[in-house]
């Protein structure tokens, strides 16, 4: 049987679909659950927590697999936690505790009406859709991830295919880092330096850098003629952030052109509404996102 003929996507159309279904990946990290569901197998400190949430998936990991894959922590950091966090909590322990923690955090951000309704089932299907066109080759996050199997709640199962695709993107993401030469601090200050990222208080900190590990990036940038004395991306800056994210986009274009010009504007409607509901919820604390 022949696949259907599919209407070409509007341009961008992927990314805006992927920015739309994205951050309610992220809305457990930043959830009171996750630490309370992380304290009740033994993990108290908020690093080990982090690092083991995600990367439970890979299994009994060391700090290289770890660090690698992450790209932008501290090998210090993860060094610190990672394997010795597996001796307090196995990382099947961990990944049962992090979908209580999803499906907590979700009800209380969207409420039970919103997590139980048929717009969370279509987007549901529509991101594990999306899902099937995503590869594993060169993509250790995803390919880790893909091998778990899809929870049965259509609020775990999108929020497990909204993982996925972040996974999928953003092992995508590290192979353009590395051709175009931004290095693990670099790619945070310019992305800082966009507007569009964390804080660099909460970016130094919680990646394990050091306030010089930042402050030499930023000499190294500046010396490349990427940002200017104020900080601020110069037109060479800006032109690299829009090639990194380009090129990310052309490495991320199969899940998005699997599901098709109709479907995806309507997987990017539902995000939209579960997204923004989530953030009015107060998902992500206040003062997180911008350049200071």
């Amino acid at each position: 049987m022949s696949e259907p003929t599919r209407t070409p996507l509007p341009e961008r159309a992927a990314r805006r679909c992927h920015n739309a279904v994205n951050p309610l990946h992220s809305f457990h990290y930043f959830s009171p659950e996750l630490a309370d569901e992380m304290g009740k197998i033994g993990l108290g400190d908020s690093s080990a927590v982090y690092l083991a949430t995600r990367a439970a998936a890979f299994g009994r990991v060391g700090a290289g697999a770890v660090t690698a894959s992450f790209y932008n922590f501290s090998p210090e950091l993860v060094a610190r936690h990672v394997p010795a966090v597996w001796e307090t909590a196995a990382p099947e322990a961990v990944l049962r505790a992090r979908l209580r923690t999803v499906d907590r955090s979700l009800r209380r951000l969207l409420g039970d009406a919103a997590v139980e309704s048929a717009e969370m089932k279509d987007a549901a299907r529509l991101a594990l859709k999306a899902a099937e066109a995503c590869r594993p080759e060169a993509r250790p996050l995803y390919a880790a991830h893909a091998d778990l199997p899809v929870p049965e709640e259509p609020h775990l199962a999108y929020w497990h295919a909204a993982t996925l695709l972040r996974e999928h993107r953003g092992d995508a993401h590290v192979h353009v880092l590395l051709r175009t030469g931004l290095d693990p601090v670099e790619a945070l200050v310019t992305h800082t330096a966009t507007g569009r990222g964390m804080v660099p208080r909460f970016v130094i900190t919680s990646r394990g850098w050091h306030r010089a590990d930042w402050e030499a990036a930023v000499a190294r940038l500046r010396e490349r003629g990427l940002l200017d004395a104020e900080g601020e991306l110069t037109e060479a800056g800006q032109a690299l952030r829009a090639r990194v994210e380009a090129e990310t986009d052309a490495l991320d274009t199969a899940p998005y052109a699997h599901l098709g010009a109709e479907d995806v504007a309507r997987l990017t409607e539902l995000a939209i509404g579960f997204t923004r509901a989530g953030i009015a919820a107060g998902a992500f604390p206040a003062g997180i996102f911008g350049k200071e």
